[in-house]
């Protein structure tokens, strides 16, 4: 029994030091943490429970069969996040570069299946060399059987990745199938075709963090929802974001104390729309001011700008932010506002969190880049989300509504629950110089002062279109009120929809304008 026992603690310890000391020391010098270091600060301090510690490769070709290190270069396991139970892989560039073998494929594999039959959010921590060129067909094998569990579980659990290290050619179609990639800026890499290959086929020059970096990801091809500054910090918004989501699509809301009152006044928002309608402002200053505590966790900060989406909550209720942006490009929709903001509302639709909707929109973006590009396909992506969302859904103007966007933008038309407007609001098919210029062009051309007549026509349109109470009349919204109301009227109308039930048509699944 003495033997047995001091096999078991020679092994566990051989095992917690991956691919050995020298290697570690090597990951350290490059500015990064373990495998084992990553987890322990990810999870809740003694919550990891390992799997699969002893697991070896079985590969005997190009001399692997006299390395078999324990663990073969990832770490699974579960653990909890503030208490909530999650499913974990970290991957282990100490160990063949992190490379993905078989058993390397089959111990992610096994953990995600685990995360189903439990209904628990799975995070994968990413640092790898790629497939494991020795095993040939087998690794690329076992990259598709992520890829199938991936694709499976979307919209089943909350997937989660973090890219710590290099992350290259199939490597990066797990994360993509993921519902959210977070990155550390000036260590980790996405790209499929690195900057040797780039170079030699396209005779560009491009370094490691321009063709696939967390700023580029994040800000300019979306494939990264948030960059951090180290890996510390990244892990901690992991930690964040894993509170605002339920475990699974089965599971209840978390409810998150606050103690904020909901019957607050918001008084900054009756001064916060300008006297000018052209003049911009920040809608994440309303956001914060209706949220609890001012507490709002935003989702691709640095892409598309002109959509904000986010996590808060109201009365500590997790609710999903969908806003119009006026401080930027006027809050106008285009190509990659519209599949971010879609791609959002799907997952919040997926999850059952609700959602909450600030909308001041001037239209869609027009010219020959986006109609060539596909903005009609792209628009709709956002309608089709919106349209097929079936959890609470909540609008309020706060000033522009124009147009098709309008309709795009959550409205009564597509099953928007409890839609309101500020009286600041502006509802029409577009605004009065463009409805002006359309509607009484002979009338200004054959004026004799066709500026003053243009004028006296804009004030007469917006006396008769630019306020809230047609739509209002008609149903179209459910109230006018005061922006000070803004965030009572959001909680009330909210817990009032907490028993909502709405269902869509039996299919297989629609055909969403990809």
């Amino acid at each position: 029994m003495v033997n047995r026992v001091e096999q078991l603690e020679r092994l566990r310890k051989e095992a917690m030091l991956g691919g050995g000391e020298k290697r570690i020391a090597d990951q350290h010098r490059k500015g990064k943490l373990t495998a084992r270091e990553r987890l322990n600060l990810l999870l809740d301090e003694g919550s990891f429970e390992e799997l699969d510690m002893f697991a070896r490769h079985r590969s005997n070709k190009f001399g692997l069969e006299k390395n078999r290190p324990l663990g073969d270069g990832v770490v699974t396991g579960t653990g909890t996040i503030n208490g909530k139970t999650v499913c974990v892989f970290s991957q282990d560039f100490t160990v063949f570069g992190g490379s993905l073998s078989e058993v390397h494929a089959e111990k992610i594999c096994k953990v995600m299946d685990l995360a189903m039959k439990i209904g628990a959010p799975v995070i994968g921590l990413n640092d790898s060399g790629g497939a494991r060129i020795q095993e040939g067909v087998v690794s690329l094998g076992g990259y598709a059987d992520i890829f199938l569990r991936n694709t499976m579980a979307s919209g089943v659990i909350p997937q989660i990745s973090v890219i710590l290290g290099p992350c290259a050619g199939g490597a990066v179609y797990s994360p993509a199938i993921t519902d959210f990639v977070f990155m550390v800026k000036n260590s980790s890499y996405m790209f499929v075709t690195g900057p040797n290959v780039v170079k030699t086929v396209t005779h560009e020059e491009v370094t490691f963090e321009e063709l696939g970096g967390a700023e580029t990801h994040s800000s300019k091809s979306g494939v990264s929802h948030f960059a951090a500054e180290n890996e510390i910090e990244c892990l901690q918004m992991v930690r964040r974001l894993v509170d605002f989501i339920p475990s699974s699509n089965r599971s209840a809301l978390p409810k998150i104390p606050t103690s904020d009152t909901k019957d607050r006044l918001c008084t900054r928002l009756d001064s916060i729309i300008p006297a000018n309608p052209n003049q911009p402002y920040d809608i994440k200053d309303v956001i914060t001011e209706v949220v609890d505590e001012g507490d709002f966790f935003e989702v691709h900060a640095d892409y598309a700008t002109n959509i904000v989406v986010g996590f808060a909550t109201l009365d500590g209720m997790p609710v999903g932010i969908v806003a119009n942006q006026p401080a930027s490009m006027a809050g106008v929709l285009d190509i990659n506002s519209s599949i971010k903001g879609a791609r959002f509302v799907r997952f919040c639709d997926a999850f059952n969190i609700p959602l909450v909707v600030f909308e001041d929109v001037p239209g869609f973006l027009p010219g020959t880049d986006q109609e060539w590009r596909g903005i009609i396909r792209s628009g709709a992506k956002l309608l089709y989300a919106f349209c097929e969302a079936t959890v609470p859904k909540v609008t309020v103007i706060t000033r522009k509504a124009y147009g098709g966007a309008y309709d795009v933008m959550n409205s009564k038309h597509i099953r928007g629950d409890f839609n309101v407007a500020w009286v600041t609001a502006e509802i029409a098919v577009m605004g009065a110089k463009g409805a002006v210029e359309i509607l009484f062009r002979k009338d200004i051309d054959s004026a004799e002062e066709s500026t003053k007549r243009a004028a006296e026509l804009e004030a007469d349109y917006n006396e008769q279109f630019a306020n809230p109470y047609e739509a209002a009349e008609r149903g179209y919204i459910d109230d006018v009120i005061l922006p000070n109301e803004t965030r009572r009227r959001l909680i009330r109308a909210l817990r009032l929809l907490e028993t909502k039930k709405d269902t869509n048509p039996w299919k297989k699944h629609g055909n969403i304008p990809l």
